[in-house]
């Protein structure tokens, strides 16, 4: 049976699922398959050692010791990290009650491996098999499978496990994306990892950590082993990793066991809210996140460690939005990474194209952005094609970062575009329809290992096969050539300065009865059933009885449910009551008696008979006019009247809002105005952001003003830069933000077609659509 092939070897494996189909769904049969494969390789591993185990198992039954400390005394017998305290195996359980016997054999593992199967929930699997007569069957197959490490290494029974695993994860489908990241992503993301180290890779007995945060089956881990295994067999990878799913993590646990690594360094749990391998740091970093996942669930968790431990803890750079964890998880990996004075670390991450640009300056993700061009960590960005995933068609990348970069890529950042660097495949696996073959990772792998600009080349790909279905168009669109490229910028290339440039507020005025009229109505969201109401009720009601709608509360409450579904039950209850209505017919008589008084001051009549569109020249009338009726208006009811009689008019004169004993500045809101320097209030409405490229080799305040002078006044001639907004860490004009816009940078220009070609065909399609109605009418 045995061969050379592992993938022969799996596929005899796989086989088993002949026993299956019918019984069970095509999904089920990894959880079958899996358990039993690790169980049977478990017991030909100890098979050499048993007899001792089973004598000192006799010994230590006596000493009636803790489970742990049992557990140390008889590891101290044989070679393997686990052992089994039975003295049966698979070809010893016997048919009439083999069920019983084989959970007996299962519970006898010593603690670590134990606990796989009950991840597992092989014993559901067990009664399933037992209920369908086909556990003997399944049995006897494994029984009779010779796994032993005389036959097959550890290292090639590590490919038959992935194999199995590989075929388990297509097998479950759309699900699949769940736990199992596709091979070529997994080989490409290591080799860009491992790659720059392949010399120090290579030394005798050399020892490196490698590990996965969110490690699903364990791809991740088992790929960057096999890297290394396949440059040095003697060098000695320690895999570290941590899985949510549970169904995953013994499936991962399962695989290091395998491989004969330590599992306790296997975590169960979530990687964002506990840790638990807080205090180890790696050399290496494999990690393939959950897309677009939010992370409410441990928001608490997480938004504690960034306010109290900061740079301390792994959040400090910032937080992203709670939709998207994803960032969370690259911090989480720069927090693991091994000092430089150990050597460093390198990281490789799987993200969509959310990281890259999502949030503005001053944002969390702009901040997480910024502290790792900042700190010089990114080394590359590699774009993939999409329909790479099982359970998502969308673009995605890959980030690699370290903290070791070699002299000629400080400071810089490559952009590998490497969209089209793939192959139809023959049948999709839920989403995946594309695959990377050995030439498409090794074109990627060499670009980046040469740290070249390549300029936009032509890939010798076969086009898009388009679908024949339908009119076809008589001149149909040329197809894009599949194309691959390879940039690099300076790490401030991706940074920008977000000045806000404020423009004056111009208001009109005017003091009609009309406009003051509004005043009898409170602002939204009353305004409108407060007029339906009170031109329903109000034209009725006398002083006494002003506002009073209790009467009629439920004709009210009924229209009010029906057509002003923003109120809530409070301000329902405050527009029945008279007090809301009381106090806009106090304003309301307030703006008639202020009206009055304006039209009686001198040089304010006007204001009042016509409109003013001096608003500095109204507000001096109407401080007077207060002061002499004594009339008392709050913030609130102030806001409110000049709301009512005042509109935004870009012919108006602009609005002061403070007179200043400084010298003049245009450029940052301080203007010259009949021989004072005032500040203007500034209209919201206008207000806008300009984003200015950072620029090292000049000052802040130089770079900023020139672009303002060059690309702002000339258009906006009133308007000003706000000096205020100023950066919280540099203290200097502007926020920063960082960006990087990757389809950008790699867009090429398409013509459009000439109109004379567009205006043919618009013929051609008029004739066919007029031929087409002469026949019906016909």
């Amino acid at each position: 049976m045995m061969t050379p092939n592992f993938t022969q070897t799996a596929a005899f494996i796989w086989s088993v699922a002949d026993l299956l189909r019918g019984d069970f769904k095509q999904s089920q049969y990894g959880r079958v398959i899996l358990p039993f494969t690790l169980l049977r390789r478990l017991e030909c591993v100890l098979e050499k050692d048993k007899a001792a185990v089973l004598q000192k198992h006799a010994e230590v039954g006596r000493l009636e010791l803790p489970e742990e400390a049992a557990e140390k005394m008889l590891l101290r017998v044989t070679e393997a990290k686990f052992f089994n305290t039975s003295p049966m195996d698979l070809s010893r359980l016997g048919e009439a009650d083999i069920k019983d016997n084989l959970e007996s054999y299962i519970q006898a593992f010593s603690r670590d491996a134990r606990e796989i199967f009950e991840y597992f929930k092989f014993s559901e699997f067990i009664a399933q098999l037992s209920d369908a007569n086909l556990l003997y069957k399944v049995v006897q197959k494994f029984a009779n499978t010779d796994l032993s490490p005389e036959k097959i290494s550890n290292y090639e029974m590590g490919l038959v496990f992935e194999e199995l695993i590989r075929r388990f994860a297509e097998s479950s489908n759309e699900t699949a994306g769940e736990h199992f990241t596709p091979r070529d992503i997994v080989r490409l993301t290591t080799s860009l990892v491992f790659m720059a180290d392949d010399e120090v890779l290579t030394r005798e007995g050399i020892i490196r950590t490698i590990y996965d945060p969110t490690a699903g089956t364990g791809g991740f881990l088992s790929s960057g082993m096999e890297y290394v295994h396949e440059l040095n067999p003697n060098a000695v990878m320690r895999a570290f990793g941590q899985e949510l799913n549970p169904e995953s993590y013994a499936i991962c646990k399962a695989d290091m066991l395998i491989k004969g690594q330590d599992v306790s360094r296997i975590k169960l749990g979530n990687t964002l809210s506990n840790d638990q391998l807080y205090a180890d740091r790696f050399d290496y970093m494999l990690s393939n996140p959950p897309f677009g996942v939010d992370w409410k669930k441990v928001e608490k968790d997480i938004k504690e460690e960034h306010t109290l431990k900061g740079f301390d803890g792994r959040f400090g750079p910032g937080l992203p939005r709670v939709s998207d964890g994803s960032l969370l998880f690259l911090l989480h990996l720069i927090s693991k990474m091994r000092d430089t004075k150990e050597g460093g670390g390198r990281i490789g991450i799987i993200l969509n194209g959310s990281p890259l640009f999502t949030g503005g300056a001053g944002s969390g993700e702009s901040e997480i952005r910024r502290y790792i061009l900042e700190a010089d960590l990114l080394e590359a960005i590699v774009a993939l094609p999409t329909d790479m995933f099982y359970n998502t068609g969308i673009a995605t990348y890959v980030w690699i970062l370290s903290n070791k970069k070699d002299t000629e890529r400080k400071g810089k950042v490559q952009l590998i575009n490497g969209v089209n660097l793939c192959g139809k495949m023959r049948k999709s696996l839920g989403s995946k329809r594309h695959v990377m073959g050995d030439e498409d990772i090794a074109t990627i792998t060499r670009c980046f290992g040469q740290f070249e600009v390549v300029d936009t080349v032509e890939l010798n790909k076969p086009a898009e096969v388009k679908s024949n279905r339908g009119r076809q168009s008589e001149n149909p669109k040329a197809a894009e050539p599949k194309t691959f490229a390879s940039k690099i910028f300076n790490t401030t290339d991706f940074g920008y300065r977000r000045i806000t440039v404020e423009r004056p507020l111009r208001l009109s005025v005017q003091l009609t009865n009309e406009r003051l009229a509004e005043l009898r109505f409170a602002p939204k969201p009353f305004t409108a059933p407060m007029k339906w109401a009170y031109a329903e009720y109000g034209q009725d009601w006398t002083d006494a009885e002003y506002g009073d709608l209790l009467a009629v509360e439920t004709e009210v409450r009924a229209h009010i449910k029906a057509n002003f579904k923003e109120l809530k039950e409070k301000q329902i209850k405050e527009l029945l009551g008279s007090k809301l209505w009381r106090e806009q017919k106090r304003l309301l008589e307030d703006g008639l008696q202020l009206q009055t008084a304006l039209s009686q001051q001198m040089g304010a009549s006007a204001i009042v008979a016509g409109q003013c569109d001096d608003f500095n020249l109204f507000d001096a009338q109407f401080k007077k006019a207060l002061k002499s009726t004594g009339i008392k208006l709050d913030a609130r009811q102030k806001k409110q009247l000049l709301a009512a009689v005042s509109w935004k008019n870009p012919e108006a004169e602009r609005v002061v809002k403070k007179v200043h004993n400084k010298m003049a500045d245009p450029l940052y809101g301080l203007f010259e105005l009949n021989g004072k320097v005032v500040e203007f209030q500034p209209d919201g409405d206008l207000r806008d952001n300009e984003n200015i490229p950072l620029d090292p080799s000049r000052s802040v305040t130089e770079t900023v003003e020139e672009y303002f002078k060059k690309e702002v006044a000339p258009h906006v001639p009133d308007a000003w830069i706000d000096g205020s907004k100023r950066d919280d860490k540099d203290g200097e004009l502007g926020i920063v933000g960082y960006e990087i816009p990757f389809n950008r940078h790699f867009y090429v220009y398409t013509p459009p077609r000439s109109l004379e070609e567009i205006d043919r065909e618009l013929d051609l399609v008029s004739a066919e659509i007029m031929a087409l109605l002469q026949e019906v009418h016909s």
